[in-house]
């Protein structure tokens, strides 16, 4: 794919999880609202492995921005958001499959399997939703609630972030 194709097609990544954030998931709660959805991380997750370390913060510090506008969430969003980009190859270095990974390999289910994306993603969803909701609980004495809600929150967007990696892209042939 060229470079240009590459921005295209990150560019409608950014477009489709910030729109289903957005429109989707803003009001959308389970469990009595313990259980909240954060597809938009999936942006950050797939960029490619070669992304520059300070282009994947600043892109991270964007996207995060971006959704606390619509939330109404004062950096709340943008921090734990740059925290994921921080921390993503470091997470991708340590689930480094043997041979390592192929030139310009797409971070998806696809391309990396599904075994491989599960662990990824939880990694990347735990740590993002411990951020989000220890800093959202700020002033509240209920440890229990906000572990509670990282929990299921976790669990609620990983089952949306596979959907959608299977909805958007086709799974790796073997």
């Amino acid at each position: 794919m060229t470079r240009a194709g590459q921005i295209i097609t990150y560019s409608l990544y950014f477009i489709l999880f910030v729109a289903l954030q957005v429109l989707l998931f803003l009001h959308l709660a389970l469990f009595d609202g313990r259980a909240l959805c954060f597809i938009y991380i999936t942006f950050i997750m797939m960029l490619p492995y070669q992304t520059p370390h300070v282009l994947l913060i600043l892109i991270g510090f964007g996207t995060g921005l971006f959704v606390d506008v619509f939330y109404n969430s004062p950096g709340i969003h943008a921090f734990a958001t740059v925290l994921v980009a921080y921390l993503r190859p470091y997470i991708i270095n340590l689930l480094t499959p043997r041979g390592g990974y192929d030139e310009g390999v797409i971070i998806s289910i696809g391309s990396l399997g599904v075994q491989w994306f599960l662990s990824y993603a939880a990694v990347v969803i735990v740590v993002h939703h411990t951020a989000l909701f220890f800093i959202w609980s700020l002033g509240y004495n209920s440890l229990f609630l906000t572990i509670e809600k990282i929990l299921a929150s976790s669990v609620f967007s990983l089952v949306m972030i596979i959907l959608v990696q299977y909805l958007i892209q086709s799974p790796r042939k073997n």
